[in-house]
This record gives C-alpha cells, structure tokens and sequence, in this order.
C-alpha cells in the first residue's frame, strides 16, 4: 500500500513521529507540494494525504489508483469530494483535534486587546516606564471582561470550549447555532438569541461557524455597523467568513474597537492586504491549530483514520 503525505511539513515540521503511518504501508512524504507536481508526485499512490494541497476533479481524475484521500485537518474545500464519490474515493477529516488549542488562541487575543500586554512590555524595555513619574504607567486604557457579553457565533466543540472560558472570566455568554441542541452543566448559563440580537448585545464577537455560502462575508458594513463601539470581533474560523476592505475601514473609522484575527481569506497576506496595519487590528499566522500538543492529536487521527479505512471499517468520512 503506497502512501503519499503532499504537504506534512506544518504537521511534522521535525518534532513529531510519522512512524504510525509508516508501519500502514510503503510511507513518502512531501513537505510541499506545488500544483504542477501533484500527479506526479501521487501517481500509483492508493492512499494520499493533504493538508492544503488541492485535489480538484480533474487532479483525481488523473489518479486512476487512488482510493482513499485523507486531510490533514478538519476542513476540507481543497477537496472535490463529489469528484471523489463519483470515482469510488473514500475522503476523511480528523475533526475537534485542536478545539483545546484554538479555544485558548480566541482568549490570547481578546487578552491582548484588553490589556495590549506586548505594547506595554515594550514600553518597559524602551525605557518609557522609567521616565514616568508613577509608579503605575498605562499606554491604552485597560478593559476588564468581567459582565461584558461574548457572542459565540457556532457552538460546535471549539464555540462550547470559548462558552466555558468566557464563563470562567465572568462573562455572559449567548449564541447563534444552527443545532440549538440543549445546553446542560455549566453551559446552561448561554442564552440562544437571534443573529442580529448578538451583533447588537455583544461586546466581544468570536467566529466557529463553518464557511458555507449563507456564512461568506457575514460581517460586512451593516454587521460592523450593528455593533457596539466598544466591541471586540475575534475570528478564528475562516477568512472568508469577513469581508475585510470593510472591516478594515471600520477599524479605521472607529465603529467598533478592535480585532482579533488568526485566519484571512488569503493566506500567507500580500503586502498591500487591507487589515495588514488597520489600526486595532491583531493577526497572527493562522496558528490556532498548531500547538505541538493538537499536532500530536492530529497526527493519531490521520494515523487512526488509514488504519479502519484498511481495515474495511473507515471512519470520519466527509463524502
């Protein structure tokens, strides 16, 4: 059994083990792989494996041999997973492998915006506390999360994590989920309101909604607008789920305070990319997911998930 991993360097950049995959078959891993190599680079493979490299119909349909396709992750638009049905081709996902770690980037951020800890870090080491005639020095205001709103938009595994730490700070916590399903524990604290209730309500906004055609650009102009000037919008999600030349210019006018951002809809950003310098506006490299300890996870899922489809029992299958 050939298996071909086509972009493993992000899940293994030299710190993990794929020996799990390696005892399932005859194992050769790419760190990346372009577009214009990809067939040649899966030919005669029966089990491929895929971060971001697209598999699109026309790529599959190249692949006579190909039986399984396995993402290295829980999305899977780089997949033409109807073209996979079609030819016979099993594709799974390895879902809530990071929930712990995405959830724990939502709070950093917002933590960050309310106490901007690095800007007043630096202040310190460029010697700007030393000058100030107090013994306490302060170059933003300071926000405590305590009774403010956080508005969770998805309550999937990672929405329900955000739900508990908010919680945990103090928060009043409501949310737009498609399930509605009953909420029990500590969880019977979140109040279920309408989308624009949120917006309005809310002091903090954070995304895990999927990116679906009712979901892209959800926050626009009238969103922005919608929400309080002192609020806060967090999106760990997807990029696409902003439309950001507007949030961008809604930082820059002021209508809301702030945001915290670890997806965009184009990644790695150009350098002329909108929210790259908008004022108030936090981005950080799409590393929610790849904290050594989800990694791990994420690497035994991929492993688990060939193992039971060789087995003739697959599991997490998307198509």
């Amino acid at each position: 059994m050939r298996i071909v991993v086509l972009d493993g360097y992000l899940l293994n950049p030299g710190d993990l083990s794929w020996t799990e995959l390696e005892r399932l078959g005859e194992l050769v891993v790419y760190d990346r792989t372009p577009v214009e190599l990809i067939v040649e680079r899966a030919e005669g493979a029966q089990i491929v494996l895929t971060n971001k490299t697209p598999l699109r119909a026309e790529t599959i349909g190249k692949l006579p041999e190909l039986r399984y396709i396995g993402l290295i992750a829980t999305g899977y638009d780089n997949v033409d997973v109807q073209a996979a049905r079609e030819r016979g081709i099993t594709v799974t996902n390895v879902p809530a492998y990071s929930s712990a770690s995405v959830a724990q980037l939502v709070l950093a951020l917002l933590l960050e915006l309310c106490h901007r800890v690095g800007l007043h870090s630096d202040a310190v080491r460029d010697g700007e506390w030393a000058k100030s005639p107090d013994f306490s020095f302060r170059k933003t205001p300071l926000i405590e999360l305590e009774g403010r709103t956080m508005g969770i938009v998805g309550l999937g595994d990672i929405g329900r994590r955000v739900a508990k730490l908010a919680l945990a700070f103090g928060m009043k916590v409501v949310t737009v989920s498609r399930t509605k399903r009953q909420l029990t524990g500590e969880l019977a604290e979140v109040t279920y309101v309408e989308l624009d209730e949120l917006f309005a309500e809310s002091d903090v906004i954070s995304l895990h909604c999927p990116l679906t055609e009712e979901t892209k650009g959800m926050i626009r102009r009238e969103s922005l607008a919608a929400m309080k000037r002192t609020a806060f919008l967090i999106n760990t999600g997807r990029g696409g789920l902003v439309v950001e030349e507007e949030l961008a210019d809604a930082l820059r006018r002021g209508v809301i305070a702030g945001a915290g951002l670890d997806v965009l809809s184009k990644e790695p950003p150009p350098a002329d990319h909108p929210l790259v310098g908008a004022p108030n506006c936090l981005i950080t490299p799409h590393i929610a997911w790849s904290t050594q300890e989800a990694r791990l996870s994420l690497m035994q899922g991929i492993a688990r998930n060939v193992e039971r489809y060789l087995a003739g029992e697959p599991e997490n299958i998307v198509n």
